[in-house]
C-alpha cells in the first residue's frame, strides 16, 4: 500500500470511528448487546436477552429470556439515564415493536439511549400467545373459551407469574445488568400501571416519569370503562350538534345511535365486502359487537370524526363503514401475549368488583356488560396470582411526573389521569384537547414530553401550545369532506 492510500485509509478510519462516536454507537452494558440484526430491531440498534427465573420468589425452575433493544443515544457524550418504553395492553411487546415504537422518542434520543423490553409473556419473552380466533365478527365479542381453556393447557408457562409486579422486577434486573444507575420511564395505557409499579417498588432507580393516558392501580379500567365510554360518546354528540356542517347533516346524532343498536339486537346477518380481501361476506352482528365497535372507534379522534356518517348509514341498513372499523385489522400476530393479558386482568382486576357492582355502573350506557362478559369469562378459570394488599396502595413518590389525558379518551379519560396525579406531589397533570386514547403523538405534546425529560420539571413546561388543539372536523359526505 502506497503512503496516499495508507495515510486516506486510516483518515477514513478515524472518520467512521467518530461518526460511531458522535452517534453513540457503543455497545451498553460492557458488551452483552451486539447490533441487531435485520427485522430484530431499529437500525443501528443493539440487541439482546437477559435470563430471569418464572418464579422470582423461588429463583428456580423454568426461566425466562427477556429481549431487550437499546437504541443508542446519537450524542457522543449521552446523558446517563435513559428512557425506558412501557407499552399497553399487556399486548405485544416494546422490544419485539421497537422498530415502530423508535421515531416515536427520536427527540429524546439525540441525548439519552431508549430501551425497549418485551414484558414476560410478550413479545420474544416466551409469549403466553394463543391460537388467534376465527376471523369472524361474532369473535369481537363472543369469547371464544374453549380456545383459551386448550391455550391453557398448550402454554409452557405458569400464567400465576406473569402479572405487573414480577414484570417490573425483570426490568430492574435490565437496568442494572446495562449498567444504569438511574432511569426515565414513559408509560402508556397498562404501561402507566407498569410505571406506577416500578416507581413503587424501585423508587430510587427513577428520575422522572412520563404517564399518557393514565390509570390509577386501584380502579379497575373494565368496571369503570361503560360510563367512561359514554361520557366519550355524549361528547361526540355534543361535538357535533355543536359543529354546523355537522349538525345540519345530523341532526338527531344520540337517536341515530340508539336506533342504530335497537337494529342491530334484532338484525340477525347484514351483507358486506371485506375491506382487506374484497370478498363479499354475510357476517352475524349483535347489539353487543355495534357497541364495542363504535368504543373502538371512539379512541382515535381521526375515525371518531367518521363515526356520524358510519353511524347514519347503519341507520338506514349500510354497515359497510362501520363495520370495516372491526375488520380492517388482520389477525394478531406473533408475539401478542393474549394469556399475558388475562394473566394481569385476571389477578389484578377481576377479583376487585362482583358482576353486581359491574350491573350498576353499566346501566344506562350504550356498552352495558359486553367488555365485561368479553374479557372476563376466561378469568373463571385462568389461573391467578395472589396480589398482595399494598399492590393497589397509590405510590407516594416526589419524582418528577407528568400525567397526560386525552379530553376524548373512551376508556381512561381525564379523571382517571386526576387520580393518578393526586399521590403524586410534584406531578403536574396535563389535558390535550381534542386527543383521545395515548396523547404522545398529538400536537405540541412531543415537544413538551423532550422538553420535560430534559429538565425533569413538570411544573416548568409552558403547555400553552395546548391551547390552540381541538377534534379533527366531522366527515359530513362520503367523500370524506365536510360539507359547509
Amino acid at each position: 500500500m502506497t503512503r496516499a492510500r495508507l495515510t486516506l485509509a486510516l483518515g477514513l478510519a478515524a472518520l467512521a470511528t467518530a461518526l460511531c462516536a458522535c452517534r453513540g454507537d457503543a455497545p451498553v452494558g460492557a458488551g452483552r448487546l451486539q447490533l441487531c440484526g435485520i427485522g430484530e430491531g431499529p437500525r443501528g440498534a443493539y440487541c439482546g436477552t437477559l435470563t430471569v427465573f418464572e418464579d422470582r420468589a423461588a429463583q428456580s425452575g423454568r426461566t425466562i429470556d427477556l429481549k431487550i433493544v437499546v437504541a443508542r443515544a446519537l450524542r457522543r457524550v449521552p446523558k446517563p439515564d435513559p428512557l425506558f418504553v412501557l407499552v399497553g395492553g399487556p399486548t405485544g411487546g416494546a422490544a419485539t415493536m421497537a422498530d415502530r415504537l423508535a421515531p416515536m422518542f427520536g427527540g429524546m434520543q439525540k441525548d439519552r439511549d431508549v430501551v425497549f423490553v418485551d414484558q414476560r409473556g410478550t413479545g420474544a419473552s416466551n409469549p403466553l400467545d394463543c391460537e388467534p380466533a376465527e376471523p369472524t365478527l361474532a369473535a369481537v365479542v363472543e369469547q371464544p373459551v374453549e380456545r383459551l381453556r386448550r391455550c391453557l393447557e398448550q402454554l409452557d408457562a405458569d400464567p400465576r407469574f406473569y402479572t405487573t409486579a414480577p414484570a417490573m422486577d425483570d426490568l430492574d434486573d435490565v437496568r442494572r445488568y446495562l449498567g444504569y444507575d438511574q432511569i426515565n420511564l414513559w408509560g402508556s395505557s397498562y404501561g402507566t400501571r407498569a410505571a406506577l409499579v416500578y416507581l413503587a417498588r424501585h423508587e430510587t432507580a427513577v428520575r422522572s416519569v412520563v404517564l399518557d393516558s393514565a390509570g390509577a392501580i386501584d380502579s379497575p379500567f373494565v368496571l369503570n370503562l361503560p360510563r367512561d365510554g359514554q361520557r366519550a360518546l355524549d361528547r361526540l354528540v355534543a361535538d357535533c350538534a355543536a359543529e354546523a356542517s355537522c349538525e345540519r347533516r345530523f341532526p338527531n346524532l344520540g337517536a341515530t345511535v340508539s336506533a342504530v343498536l335497537d337494529q342491530a339486537a334484532t338484525r340477525p346477518t347484514v351483507r358486506l365486502v371485506h375491506p382487506r380481501t374484497g370478498a363479499p361476506i354475510e357476517a352475524a352482528i349483535s347489539r353487543d359487537l355495534i357497541a364495542s365497535t363504535v368504543l373502538g372507534a371512539l379512541y382515535l379522534p381521526m375515525t371518531a370524526s367518521l363515526l356520524p356518517q358510519m353511524l347514519s348509514d347503519a341507520e338506514h341498513g349500510d354497515f359497510q363503514g362501520l363495520l370495516s372499523v372491526r375488520l380492517v385489522d388482520g389477525p394478531p400476530a406473533a408475539g401478542t401475549g393474549e394469556g399475558a393479558f388475562l394473566s394481569v386482568y385476571c389477578s389484578e382486576d377481576a377479583p376487585r368488583f362482583t358482576r353486581d357492582d359491574a350491573v350498576r355502573e353499566a346501566a344506562g350506557t350504550f356498552l352495558g356488560l359486553a367488555a365485561l362478559d368479553t374479557l372476563f369469562k376466561p378469568c373463571a378459570f385462568w389461573p391467578k396470582a395472589a396480589i398482595e394488599p399494598e399492590f393497589y396502595a397509590a405510590p407516594v413518590s416526589d419524582k418528577p411526573v407528568l400525567v397526560l389525558s386525552g379530553d376524548l379518551d373512551p376508556v381512561l379519560p381525564p379523571v382517571r389521569g386526576e387520580q393518578v396525579a393526586k399521590s403524586l406531589p410534584n406531578a403536574r397533570h396535563l389535558v390535550v384537547p381534542g386527543a383521545g386514547h395515548m396523547t404522545s403523538l398529538s400536537g405540541c405534546v412531543p415537544k413538551l414530553i423532550a422538553e420535560f425529560f430534559a429538565t425533569a420539571d413538570a411544573r416548568a413546561l409552558d403547555a400553552s401550545c395546548l391551547e390552540g388543539m381541538h377534534r379533527p372536523p366531522f366527515v359530513t359526505s362520503r367523500t370524506g369532506g365536510s360539507n359547509p
